[in-house]
């Protein structure tokens, strides 16, 4: 018999067989710690961006190729800088025969003040091999500075920017700027966008309302603009500032596929990493020019805007003393809320009364829309033949004039007030033939005593009505001391906020007990967070949402604070910031917080204020 050949199948399924072989080999060789490195080893540290604003935090990335350490390394300890994280992801890649490895370690620097921060050279051992990184710098600028250039901006996740149409303004004047949120493209979410200042000298700024998003590109890179649009009214003349203006937000960053779990490539089981960015625009200078007081109309109440006048009265055919109703209609842009109808001299053969007003608005701003005011007048005699005109004055800015909107007069019948007839009062008649009773003059004297009752004491001597005089006293007594106890939490802001963050302590940590229980993580931190926020922002006065880790640093540590609460503060912190990487999956664990939480708050509230 001759000699046989190989069947295909079994060919190919042996050679599939010895490839898996070889990646499983190689596989084993490069994780176990202590082993040589069978290729050229490399090491790099790396950062997500190189400039950030106070509050942010920065990713540092240590990356290994063709090895792993033997111990996972960590970036040192940096003056003024938070660090957090020590997350670490795998890579293995075979192209054409040739398999490579990687391993990642991230963390996150959240520095705690501006300036400049170098990040020096992490040294690493691998295998026999010991490896150094590159050493790297990052510029921290404070919330008031935004991006330095184009450039800068296009590599921020986010920035703000304040537009403003004009930079002079007359008193009074309303405008509307735009607030403007440009997110950059790929950023998954964002969330939490909280004002957290907007600072105006001379200005009076209306209530942020977002309009319709947009997209444009900043150097590079595409952004998705969310624009907010506020009103600017000029308070008086002079320089006038506005900002800068800031805000807080979560944003999650654009997703890295090299740092993703290989049994989980589509991240499908991956946790949202939120980062907490800190955004400011630039100080907008304004100018407020002074109204013209030369040719002031003499019924000019401050109006300034663009409007239109309409008017309509009735009934037109009264008698003297019958009402009136006027109906005036102020229709245009501007501060619609704020018009005021002018006196009108030419009325004084009426009886007028204040008016009634009514606002109906067409846009968000309260620009545009129309306010109405019904008055009621009384014509005080005869000879009116007419409502004489009413006029309205106002400043156009565009036109840089004053304007007056004149009605004409309303044609009026006015009668004499007719004579009321005095009612006559008609006595009884009697007749001559008719029996009348007899009138008596004098009552007889009674006879008979009748039923003798026992008299009763008088209201004045019986207890029961004693005591009912003292029920308005008592009664006047409790409303004064809760009206005094009113009057000293309305002048005292400092111990209404105390009284309002103890009940906020109370329901939190009832909070946090069912959260414990329930196993729910995500949401335990989130309340944790949130009540050491309170009650740092109420001991140190100033907003809760302002509270950051870096409190600690900056205004405990000064204020003479124990070292044993500042380490309880900042491990409480910490604990916030690594369950983001490494949940706490039992509830014996969230319940073992919960004393040592009690007692930070107890000391905190300790604090002088």
């Amino acid at each position: 018999m001759g000699k046989q050949t190989p069947r295909p199948q079994y060919c190919a399924r042996h050679r599939t067989h010895f490839a898996l072989r070889r990646v499983w080999l190689f596989l084993a060789l490069a994780l176990l710690p202590g082993a040589p490195a069978l290729f050229a080893a490399g090491f790099t540290a790396t950062l997500d961006r190189d400039t950030i604003t106070l509050g942010e935090s920065a990713q540092l990335t240590l990356s290994f190729e063709g090895g792993a350490p033997s111990v996972a390394p960590a970036p040192p300890a940096l003056p003024g800088v938070q660090v957090a994280g020590g997350g670490q992801s795998s890579q293995f890649s075979v192209v054409n025969g040739q398999m490579t490895s990687s391993i990642s370690y991230t963390y996150a620097l959240t520095p705690t003040q501006v300036g400049e921060i170098a990040v020096p050279a992490i040294q690493a051992r691998v295998g026999a091999e010991t490896l150094a990184s590159q050493p790297l710098k990052l510029r921290v600028l404070r919330p008031g500075a935004p991006p330095p250039n184009a450039e800068a901006q296009a590599q921020s996740l986010a920035f703000l920017r304040l537009v403003v149409p004009k930079s002079n303004l007359y008193v009074g004047e309303s405008i509307v700027a735009e607030l403007q949120l440009y997110v950059r493209q790929g950023v998954q979410d964002i969330k939490n966008l909280e004002f957290t200042a907007t600072p105006a000298n001379g200005v009076t700024l209306g209530k942020p309302t977002q309009g319709q998003q947009r997209r444009a590109q900043v150097g590079a890179s595409l952004f998705t603009v969310v624009p907010f649009l506020m009103t600017l009214t000029a308070g008086r003349s002079g320089e006038l500032t506005v900002g800068p203006i800031t805000c807080t937000v979560l944003a999650q960053p654009p997703s890295d596929r090299r740092s993703r779990d290989p049994l989980d490539p589509f991240g499908i089981f991956q946790r949202p990493n939120y980062q907490q960015l800190a955004l400011a625009t630039e100080e907008v200078k304004l100018q407020g020019l002074p109204l013209p007081t030369g040719n002031a109309p003499p019924d000019f109440t401050g109006a300034v805007g663009s409007f239109t006048l309409s008017l309509s009265a009735g009934p037109t055919n009264v008698a003297v003393g019958d009402p009136i109703t006027v109906h005036v209609q102020i229709n245009g842009h501007g501060p619609i809320e704020s018009l005021t109808l002018p006196e009108q001299p030419a009325w004084r053969e009426f009886k007028t009364y204040p008016p009634t007003t009514k606002v109906d608005l067409t846009d968000a701003l309260g620009l545009q829309g129309t306010k109405s005011f019904e008055q009621v007048v009384v014509p005080q005699n005869a000879e009116v033949r007419a409502l004489p005109p009413l006029s309205f004055s106002f400043f156009d800015p565009d036109a840089k004039a004053y304007r007056t909107l004149t009605h004409p007069a309303v044609p009026l019948v006015v009668r004499p007030a007719g004579a009321t007839p005095m009612p006559t009062l008609a006595g009884a008649a009697t007749g001559k033939g008719e029996d009348q009773p007899a009138k008596q003059d004098i009552v007889p004297i009674k006879q008979r005593l009748g039923t003798v009752a026992r008299i009763q004491p008088p209201l004045v001597q019986q207890p029961w009505f004693l005591s009912l005089q003292a029920v308005p006293v008592l009664a006047w007594a409790g409303l004064l001391a809760w009206r005094k106890r009113t009057d000293a939490l309305a002048h005292n802001p400092r111990l209404r906020r105390r009284r309002q963050v103890a009940q906020v302590i109370r329901d939190g940590l009832e909070q946090l007990r069912r959260l414990a229980a329930e196993n729910n993580s995500d949401e335990f931190f989130a309340t944790l967070v949130h009540l050491l926020q309170e009650q740092l922002g109420e001991r140190l006065d100033v907003p809760a949402s302002a509270i950051t880790e870096a409190v600690v640093e900056e205004r405990l540590r000064p204020r003479g604070v124990p070292a044993a609460l500042l380490e309880s503060v900042q491990e409480l912190f910490q604990m916030c910031n690594l369950a983001r990487y490494a949940p706490v999956k039992s509830s014996q664990e969230l319940a073992g917080i919960l004393p040592r939480l009690e007692q930070t708050l107890r000391d905190l509230q300790g604090l002088e204020g």
